[in-house]
C-alpha cells in the first residue's frame, strides 16, 4: 500500500494547527512541519501529535519553508498543506483510492479542488471555485519554484484531478483578510518596482495606466460579472472589489519604495 507524508510550513498557527492535523491523522504515515520560529504554541501543539518539527527562520516567500518540509519527507507520496486547510473524509478516501489503484500508476501528481471560506461562506463563484491547487505528488517528482506567493508546484510527469475538495479557512474576519491582503500587496509592489526599471518613459506611463485603471476594472468585471461573483452575496462583492483594488494599491506602494 502506498504511504503518504503530510508536510506543512507554519508560523504562529496555534489556532489552526489542531484542526489541520486532526483532519489528516487517519491519512498520514508521516507528518513533517518546518516552523518559522513561531512565538505562540504552534510547535508545542504539533509535537503532541508526534510529528517531526524543524525550526528555522521565517522568510517572506513562505514556499521556501514549504520546500524544506518537502525535502524532509520520506514516504511514497507527499501531500503539502497549509495549517488553515482541512482534508475532509471524502477527500481522504479519494486520495487513498487513487494512489493505491494500479490503473493510476502513471500519474505523478494531482490537482485538488479547493473551497475558500470568506466572511461566513465558501466562495463558489467569481472564479474562486474549483481553485485547483497541485498539492499531492510522488516523492522526488514535485518541487516549488519558491519565487511567488501563489505559485504551484512543478511536477515531472503526468498529472490528474480529484473531485473532492480541500477546505480552506484563510481569514477569521475582515481584519485578518486585510492584513494578508496588505502583505501580498507589498510583495506585488516589489515586483512592479523591478519591472519598471527596464522601461522607458512612455512605457512607464502606459504601465501606470494599466495598474491604476485597466487591470482593476477588468478584474472586477471579470470576477463579479463574467464569473458571477454576485451570486456569492455581499461576500462576493467584497472579495471582487478588494481583489481588483490590489493593482492600484500595489502600484502606489511601489512608488514609495526607495531603490
Amino acid at each position: 500500500m502506498a504511504t503518504i507524508s503530510v508536510v506543512l510550513a507554519t508560523y504562529n498557527e496555534e489556532k489552526n494547527i489542531t484542526g489541520c492535523l486532526d483532519s489528516v491523522k487517519d491519512l498520514a504515515h508521516e507528518i513533517v512541519i518546518v516552523d518559522g520560529s513561531s512565538t505562540d504554541k504552534t510547535v508545542e501543539i504539533a509535537k503532541k501529535y508526534g510529528v517531526k518539527v524543524v525550526i528555522t527562520d521565517n522568510p517572506p516567500i513562505f514556499h521556501i519553508n514549504k520546500q524544506k518540509a518537502i525535502d524532509l519527507a520520506s514516504r511514497d507520496w507527499i501531500l503539502q498543506l497549509d495549517a488553515d486547510e482541512r482534508v475532509t473524509s471524502s477527500l481522504r478516501d479519494e486520495i487513498k483510492y487513487q494512489i493505491s489503484n494500479i490503473k493510476y500508476q502513471s500519474v505523478t501528481g494531482y490537482w485538488i479542488p479547493r473551497k475558500n471560506w470568506f466572511l461566513g461562506r465558501f466562495l463558489m463563484k467569481g472564479g474562486q471555485y474549483p481553485d485547483y491547487t497541485l498539492r499531492l505528488y510522488r516523492r522526488g517528482m514535485g518541487r516549488l519554484p519558491q519565487k511567488s506567493v501563489h505559485e504551484q508546484a512543478e511536477i515531472k510527469g503526468e498529472t490528474g484531478y480529484f473531485k473532492e475538495a480541500l477546505l480552506h479557512y484563510p481569514y477569521k474576519n475582515l481584519s485578518s483578510y486585510l492584513t494578508k491582503w496588505d502583505r501580498y500587496n507589498d510583495l506585488l509592489a516589489g515586483r512592479i518596482k523591478e519591472e519598471l526599471k527596464s522601461k522607458d518613459f512612455v512605457n512607464k506611463v502606459l504601465y501606470s495606466i494599466g495598474y491604476l485603471f485597466i487591470k482593476p476594472s477588468h478584474w472586477f468585471l471579470t470576477a463579479y460579472i463574467r464569473h458571477k461573483g454576485f451570486m456569492d452575496s455581499w461576500q462576493g462583492l467584497t472579495f471582487s472589489f478588494f481583489s481588483a483594488l490590489r493593482f492600484p494599491v500595489s502600484y502606489i506602494k511601489c512608488l514609495k519604495i526607495k531603490i
